[in-house]
């Protein structure tokens, strides 16, 4: 019997291990914020390719590009959703910190990156609703204005 627990607890965790991807907010130090910014950009990327073949197969009439289409706009919620987890999970919880308003240069720079991460999700959020490529152009230009903020001029990923 005690094997079969300790079985089925190692099933367990095999299983629900794949659920541990996200970097956790353990202040372990360990962070990639270019990968993040590189992921965001991934994210934009295959929004735009979903919606092209969201427009492309909707010309179509078989049950074959129906699926399609219906599998093109799965995809492109899925992204737009993890494009938004990223935003707010990765930068706005855990890297993003509260700046007190009395130091002035700082505290601008704070407000204006919690804007631009605030447009990013909205942006995100107008890809789900819609099949306009101008939505994931918005993403592009934002995502550039965070990542020069973010990182400052000489440490751009770019």
């Amino acid at each position: 019997m005690r094997n079969i627990l300790a079985l089925w607890g190692v099933i367990t965790i095999l299983i629900y291990s794949g659920k541990a991807l996200a970097h956790c907010e353990i202040p372990c130090g360990i962070y990639d914020d270019h990968l993040r910014i590189h992921l965001l950009e991934e994210h934009i990327t295959t929004m735009e390719k979903s919606i092209k073949k969201i427009k492309e197969l909707s010309e179509k009439n078989d049950p074959h590009s129906k699926n399609q289409l219906i599998r093109w706009i799965m995809n492109k919620e899925k992204h737009a959703k993890e494009f938004q987890y990223i935003v707010w999970q990765y930068f706005l919880t855990q890297r993003i910190k509260p700046i007190n308003p009395e130091e002035k240069e700082k505290y601008r720079k704070y407000i204006k990156k919690v804007e631009l991460l605030h447009k990013l999700s909205f942006f995100a959020m107008k890809v789900k609703q819609n099949v306009d490529t101008k939505y994931t152009d918005k993403l592009r230009k934002l995502l550039s204005e965070f990542e020069k903020l973010y990182f400052g001029k000489k440490e751009s990923y770019h």
